[in-house]
């Protein structure tokens, strides 16, 4: 009946208006526990078909205001027309809606044969979907659910076991708790057949609750030292600074601008390098590419000479196919007090129709829309860097995460497994504009501390930039948009978690309870299609 399609369209939107509002720049966490109620209650009362549709507005509604900084990177700094970049951003939302629509989908038909098992069912199939965002396609892992508590730190100390995915599943068997117990209570209060009791999904997600809790205030207690900003089993700290010159994107590569660049940059580090181990650049910190333009790369050798600090900084580099070819590399630099190259990492996972387009033969015609997409190639390894002057017996190693990369969390884990003492991100989030996207970015890093229990130091050219300690505190964090240096004690030392040793087990977990209950649910609706299936409870 058309007001029973109102009330439903009102109820996805809901859940839709709310998605965005539980991740940082809003930080209405909270909400994470609650959102998809109203979601699920229009479920609960639609068929398959509608229940598709009305979860794909949901999710639209979702990703276009989580999503909305796409049209500033593409309009302002892609120069692509505002128009196409509204239709960009559409078609964006649209695809990642697509898995709020097959969450919907697969609630219903669950719910409907599996009634007692939507509890476990439902965050199961939350994670699959989530485990699916981030790999189909490239990825894009952007603003899962267990982000929205990067700030309330007992709820998130589970990622060590379970990842990011383990304090979605949380949140969302939370969500069908509520849900199951608040139809059952509106059932009861209006004298109406309340069908199955909902103490079993209420009494599961408590105890769920209670062990994430419990697990979460238990572990920040084994790890927080005496003295401030210490963790158990970690004796050892390093001094970083961390230079964010705030240089605006649209003048970046002009070269009229490089040597002000370069002036702002040795400014900040004076500062940054006093009584500090080592000085830290963003992503593309250089406007040159630093191992070919000797003139301006003598200027940042010079700089680290008189400093005597290692300094770790973001440079294209230059590449060479067998034929000759060359192509471009995003990589991170470190160089030793004497100005020397010993080290370089790589960017291994590259921005879709940012660094590279994909399917260039078939999208050809994106290069002439889209200005600054870059001709870039893959890096091959997580390489591990050290640090130089250091005890031999005490060697220092981190890794290095540039921009995008830091928001899968099995990339990061392969430098955790590798042993490192801390890992460092740079970024450039200029592209972002004053929008939520540098907070919705800075908010997954926490998540990374805390699954692996390493330290972060973030370096970003417009914000944030700051500490993550390996409990996921956040230290310190800059401003975005100013120019402004920070130091910072981290500590350092290595501290094995189940996630990095056997990575995404849970979530593959999750993936094959879904495929179980998908599967008992099929043969279920197969007998009663022919009349042999159980009665229904």
């Amino acid at each position: 009946m058309p007001h029973t399609l109102a009330l439903h369209i009102v109820l996805a939107s809901a859940t839709g208006v709310l998605h965005p509002l539980l991740f940082p720049y809003f930080d209405f966490g909270f909400l994470a526990w609650i959102f998809l109620i109203p979601l699920h209650a229009a479920l609960t009362q639609c068929e398959m078909r509608r229940a598709f549709w009305v979860g794909w507005l949901s999710g639209l509604i979702a990703f276009v205001g989580a999503m909305h900084w796409v049209v500033t990177a593409m309009s302002l700094y892609g120069k692509m027309p505002l128009v196409l970049s509204y239709a960009a951003m559409l078609l964006l939302s649209l695809y990642l809606g697509l898995f709020f629509a097959i969450y919907a989908l697969l609630f219903v038909w669950l719910r409907n044969r599996l009634t007692s098992l939507i509890v476990l069912a439902a965050p199961c199939i939350w994670v699959t979907l989530e485990l699916l965002r981030t790999y189909l396609f490239s990825g894009l892992p952007w603003t899962l659910l267990g982000y929205s508590q990067y700030r309330w730190l007992p709820a998130i100390q589970i990622a060590d076991l379970a990842g990011v995915y383990g304090v979605s599943f949380v949140l969302v068997l939370v969500n069908v708790a509520l849900t199951e117990a608040g139809l059952w209570a509106v059932a009861r209060w209006r004298g109406r057949e309340a069908g199955s009791s909902p103490w079993v999904p209420v009494g599961a997600a408590l105890l769920v609750v209670l062990f994430t809790m419990g697990y979460g205030y238990g572990r920040l207690a084994s790890l927080r030292g005496d003295a401030a900003g210490s963790i158990a089993g970690m004796d050892r700290s390093l001094r970083i600074g961390l230079v964010q010159a705030n240089i605006d994107q649209a003048q970046k590569w002009n070269p009229a601008f490089a040597r002000d660049t370069i002036a702002r940059y040795q400014q900040l580090t004076d500062w940054a390098a006093e009584e500090t181990d080592l000085v830290i650049w963003p992503e593309a910190a250089t406007p040159f590419l630093f191992e070919r333009e000797l003139d301006y790369r003598a200027i940042v050798t010079d700089l680290v000479q008189a400093q005597s600090t290692p300094l770790l900084f973001g440079s294209p580099a230059v590449g060479y196919e067998v034929d000759g070819r060359p192509y471009l590399l995003n990589s991170a630099y470190l160089l030793s007090t004497q100005g020397h190259i010993i080290g370089r990492y790589d960017k291994q996972h590259l921005v879709p129709f940012g660094e590279y387009v994909p399917l260039r033969t078939i999208l050809f015609f994106l290069d002439k829309l889209v200005e600054g997409i870059g001709d870039f190639k893959a890096g091959t390894q997580p390489t591990i860097l050290h640090l130089p002057q250091q005890p031999p017996d005490e060697p220092i190693t981190f890794g290095v995460v540039i921009c995008y990369e830091v928001i899968f969390p099995d990339l990061v884990r392969q430098f955790a497994a590798r042993g490192v003492d801390f890992m460092v991100t740079i970024t450039n989030d200029a592209w972002f504009g004053r929008s939520v996207a540098p907070f919705q970015h800075f908010g997954m890093v926490v998540l990374r501390a805390v699954e692996n229990r390493v330290a972060f130091a973030r370096a970003a050219n417009t914000g944030i930039s700051g500490f993550i300690d390996p409990t996921g505190r956040i230290v310190t964090a800059s401003p975005i948009f100013e120019q402004v240096a920070l130091k910072g004690v981290l500590p350092i030392g290595r501290i094995s978690t189940f996630y990095t040793r056997f990575g995404d087990v849970f979530a593959y977990g999750c993936v094959i309870i879904a495929g179980l209950l998908c599967a008992l649910a099929f043969r279920q609706g197969r007998q009663y299609a022919r009349g042999t299936g159980p009665e229904v409870a």
